[in-house]
């Protein structure tokens, strides 16, 4: 009997099991890596252990991968943080020390993410470093999440539960400092050290911010 022929572009049957998930997954530890122009859509299939047809079936275009790149840690962090931001939103009744404590754990939990999800905070690095490419992605992944804790802290602000007249430059500069101790974390020695130190040092920053006098 003759084996039925497979489509142009069609995966092979063995690797139809492949889920788009996991391409994208193999996909943005390259992308984290080297960037978007470095990495070849058959690159990304040899990585996820399938051929480059069941990539291009899965997710289309290099472009659509790499925005899919995106979104996938976008949905995680979209998750975990928003969660937080509740918690803490919900602590401001409080006054300021529940207040305080709810700001310590939404960047506990911050860092807890990116330091699971590290390709997070390499996709963003390479992302940042050609400022007037992919600029559509920070509006769609990256400004939510901004917004939404800045909006906390104005909130508070507003409450007399703290004191933040400028939350956008509050949050990406924390935002940042995050970003660079996980790069820290990727090219040095003695990591548990490492975090238990930055996780101090951001408390302290908080307080120092934040604290009721």
């Amino acid at each position: 009997m003759t084996t039925p022929r497979r489509g142009p572009g069609r995966p092979k049957r063995s690797e139809q099991r492949v889920t788009p998930e996991a391409i994208v997954q193999a996909a943005a530890g390259l992308f984290a890596r080297r960037g978007f122009d470095a990495v070849g859509m058959r690159e990304v299939a040899a990585a996820a252990g399938v051929d480059v047809a069941t990539v291009h079936h899965h997710v289309g275009t290099k472009a659509a991968l790499y925005d899919s790149c995106f979104a996938s840690v976008f949905a995680d962090e979209s998750e975990a943080l928003l969660r937080a931001v509740e918690a803490a939103r919900a602590g401001l009744a409080g006054g300021p020390e529940p207040a305080l404590a709810a700001l310590h754990e939404l960047v506990d939990v911050f860092i807890d993410f990116l330091e699971d999800r590290p390709e997070t905070t390499g996709l963003w690095l390479r992302r940042w470093l050609e400022p007037d490419r992919h600029a559509e992605l920070d509006q769609r992944y990256s400004q939510p999440l901004y917004l939404a804790v800045e909006q906390l802290l104005a909130e508070a602000d507003a409450a007399g539960v703290l004191s933040e007249p400028q939350p956008h430059l509050a949050v990406r500069g924390l935002v940042w400092s995050v970003h660079a101790h996980v790069v820290g974390l990727l090219s040095g020695a003695d990591g548990a050290r490492r975090r238990r130190e930055f996780r101090t040092y951001t408390h302290r920053w908080l307080d120092r911010m934040y604290a009721p006098r």
